[in-house]
Parts: structure tokens; sequence; C-alpha cells
């Protein structure tokens, strides 16, 4: 794609920009739910669609919004996504009754969904360029895994000095400025619909298949893994997988080739995107609870004990992950990144009733800081490595469905093994319950760092780092003969 550096970086951040609207609101919300439900006279099973009903078409529509950016456009589905995701967080911010906030939700949800899934295939290919790439992919990491716990963060900053509204109304000035700039630095790569047509077909059933999994996995908890509810949608989730599966075998144009998965490093990389992505729900929501519900900490200050682990996750991301990536390819950081993620999740698993910051808090945060910096780098490089240009955006929502469907099942193991272990109410019950969770997140992370450290083609970052060695001797040894 031809375009001057200095707008490729400007474009870069736009694309950033966007992208940390939807990660921000995946968690931004969950500080407002006590004052959304107290204002709307929400009970506690309907608020609880408030969150549902974003995750249903978010998670369902992730694989089809990366599709049809490979078919008609990946700038123009981002347009489309940004769009969708503002007005809708407009209708959020100014809803008086239940029925709009939810409707609401749905439309974020499936702007969300659009956005997430072609910003990544925009980024690749603004960057060909190997130590380009592995730069641009350390800050796309790191708003991808840093901007949840941001959102506690601002979420108890509006919810305290304003009120709930605004967490939504600040999102239509930003969505506007996304859009305009979009259009002004973003250039078009073009689709390939003229040479293929969708695939309904593959569309509704994944999609459908998707949003029953989804909705199963978040009530999974409330309704009882082996209520009928629950085995009766996951069911029909893998009856509509299953005629997925059969159609993708028979039409001209899938909507997913299966030689997508011929790539070891895509799937090696789900795979440890799902494990993951669970560890960083014990992360984010089990120490957010902890430190709450323990300790006693309000949200904002919750957002601040983020801070250093967020200050430290930023760092690694923009400037020392990529150097290490292009000097030792994906396997040793990714590895490295996810023990030391590992080690976190084990301190927390430790943290006592009468916990103190500095001791008990702190130094897992550092850790989980570290761990992050260096870890989502290489997996989303290692993902995206051996994807022709015509499939990006739907293996950008392949990877993007892999963390969302792992956090959300990580997120429903880990509620279910704490409230299983939480024998009372008392603090001391609730931290019991907290360890069982901190714990099962370090397994993930680790297995998440042997797989990929072992599984993963080196891959050609390692490779460009020697040769980029040898070019610069080159014009050295021409000089002297």
């Amino acid at each position: 794609m031809n375009i001057d550096a200095n707008k490729r970086w400007l474009a870069l951040y736009v694309l950033c920009l966007g992208d940390v609207l939807i990660v921000l609101d995946s968690t931004i919300v969950n500080v407002a739910l006590p004052s959304i439900q107290a204002d709307l006279g929400f009970s506690d099973a309907t608020l609880a669609w408030v969150v549902n009903a974003y995750l249903l078409t978010f998670g369902g529509f992730l694989l089809l919004g990366g599709r049809l950016g490979d078919l008609f456009g990946h700038r123009r589905l981002f347009l489309l996504g940004t769009g969708l995701f503002t007005l809708a967080s407009l209708a959020y911010g100014l809803s008086t009754t239940q029925e709009l906030l939810i409707a609401a939700r749905a439309v974020q949800g499936l702007g969300a969904a659009v956005v997430s899934a072609v910003a990544l295939s925009l980024m690749m290919a603004l960057f060909t360029d190997a130590g380009d790439r592995a730069k641009a992919m350390g800050i796309f990491g790191f708003v991808a895994s840093g901007g949840g716990s941001i959102g506690v963060l601002l979420g108890g900053v509006l919810t305290d000095v304003l009120n709930w509204h605004w967490i939504f109304l600040v999102n239509v000035p930003v969505g506007a400025l996304v859009v305009a700039l979009t259009l002004k630095l973003v250039p078009a790569p073009p689709g390939f619909g003229s040479a293929r047509r969708l695939d309904v077909g593959g569309a509704v059933t994944i999609t459908l298949a998707l949003m029953l999994a989804v909705y199963a996995i978040v009530n999974g908890n409330q309704e009882g893994w082996a209520s009928t509810q629950t085995l009766g949608v996951l069911g029909a989730a893998v009856v509509l997988l299953a005629i997925f599966l059969g159609l993708e075998s028979r039409v001209h144009s899938p909507l997913m080739p299966f030689g997508l998965f011929r790539s070891r490093n895509l799937v090696v990389s789900n795979i440890v995107g799902i494990l993951w992505a669970a560890a960083m729900f014990a992360w984010f929501f089990m120490s957010a609870l902890y430190l709450q519900l323990v300790l006693g900490y309000s949200p904002l200050q919750v957002g601040l004990a983020f801070l250093p682990g967020n200050l430290i996750m930023g760092v690694l991301s923009v400037g020392l992950s990529a150097k290490l990536v292009m000097r030792f390819g994906y396997r040793p950081p990714l590895f490295t990144g996810l023990m030391l993620a590992a080690v976190g999740l084990l301190l927390f698993a430790r943290a006592p009733v009468d916990g103190t910051f500095l001791v008990d808090v702190l130094p897992s945060m550092i850790l989980l800081g570290l761990g992050a910096g260096m870890a989502f780098n290489p997996v989303l490089l290692a993902a995206m490595s051996d994807v022709e240009p015509s499939e990006a955006g739907l293996a950008s929502g392949v990877v993007n469905t892999a963390f969302m469907m792992g956090g959300a099942l990580g997120l429903a193991v880990l509620a279910s093994l704490a409230a299983a272990r939480t024998h009372g109410d008392s603090l001391s019950a609730l931290t019991t319950g907290y360890h069982a969770a901190f714990l099962v997140g370090a397994l993930f992370a680790a297995a998440a760092a042997v797989i990929g450290g072992t599984l993963l083609r080196a891959g050609a970052y390692a490779d460009a780092g020697h040769e980029g060695e040898e070019a610069m001797g080159a014009p050295a040894a021409a000089e002297s003969s």
C-alpha cells in the first residue's frame, strides 16, 4: 500500500483510537451497572441483558464482519462499524427506558464486532516491513490488551464525577473524529467482492451458532451448566456449527475456506489466545472483585490499582516488545511473557484478607503488565504471519473470536469455580474462592506459554533480524572491495 511513512503512522493511531473505543466499552459499562439499575429500574435478571445483548452481537458477528471486509473493503467496513457504534452510543447515553438501552447495546456490539474484525487487517496492510509491522503491532496490542483495565478507571471517574450517561456520550465526539480521520488518513485497500460472492448460508449459520454459544456460556452459571436450557442452547449451537461445516465443504466461495487453517501459526495462536484470554479475565475481573469486595476499594481506587500494570504494558508494547520479536522471533518472548503473567496470578492466589497494595497487589500487577506487554505482540504477529491479503479480515475475525470466546468461557469457569469454593459470606470465604480462580487462571497462562513456546513456527521475524544485520554489513563489504 503506497502511503507516506508519517501518514502511515498517523493512520495507525486512528485505527488504535477506533479500537480503543471498543475495548474500553467492554469494561467501562461494568462500573456503571449499579447506577443504571437504580436509574432505570432493572431487576437483577434484566440487568444482565445490558451486558449480554452486547456480547451476543459482538461474538456472533466477528467472523462475518471480517469476511465482509475482505469482500467489500476493510476501510469501508471500519467506517460502517465505527458509525454504527457511535450512533448506538448516542442512543445508549440518551436512553430513558430499558428497551431502548438494551437495543442500543445490541447495535453497539454489532458495530464493535465489525471494527475489531477489520482494524487488525487494515494495520497489517499499512505495514509490510517486518520491523515496522512489529512496532505497529506492539502499539496495537497494547490498545487491545490494556484498554480494558483503563476502562475501569475511566468508568469510575465519569460515573462518580458526572453520571452513567456520560460513559457512552463521550464516545460520540471520539467516534465522529475517528470517522473523519479515517476518511483523510487511512487508505482503502481493495476488496475482493468482484471475484467472490458472500456465502449467505454460511454467514447465517455461523453467526447464529456463535450467538447461541455465547448465550449459553454467559448464562451458564446462572441457569446451571447441566440445566436443560444450557445444554439445549449448546446443542443447538453444535448443530448449527455442523450445518455450517457441511455448507462450507460444498459452496464455491465459502465464508471460511478450510485452507486458512493449514497455517500452523494461525491455529496455534488461536489456541494460545483462548487460554490467554481466560487468564486475562482472571486478572481483570477476579482481581477487581478481590480489591472491591475483600479490600474495600472504590471503583476509582480499583482503576488506579491497575495503572502500574498498564503503564508497564504500554512501555513494553510500544518499545521493547518489537525488538524482542525482531531479535528472537515469536516463541521466546511469548513464552517468557505468559510465564511472567502466570507467576503474577499465582501471587494473587496467596493474597490475604487483610492484604496491602504494596505487598499483595503491586507485585502481581507489575508481573502481569510485563507479561502482557511481552506476549501480545508475538501472538498477534504469529496469527497473521502466513495469511493472504484476501483472507486477512477473516483471519482477524477468527483471532478476535478466539480471544472473545476464551474470555467468556474463562470468566464463566473462573466465576463458577470461585463460587463453588466460597463457603459462607465472610471475607475469608470470598478470598478462598478467589484464590482458586487465580490458581486456575495461572494454569491457563502457563499452558498457553508451553503451547506457544513449543508449537509456533519461529517465523520470519527472527530471520528478518539477521537479514537486517547482514544488509547493514553488505555496503561496507562492497566498499572494501
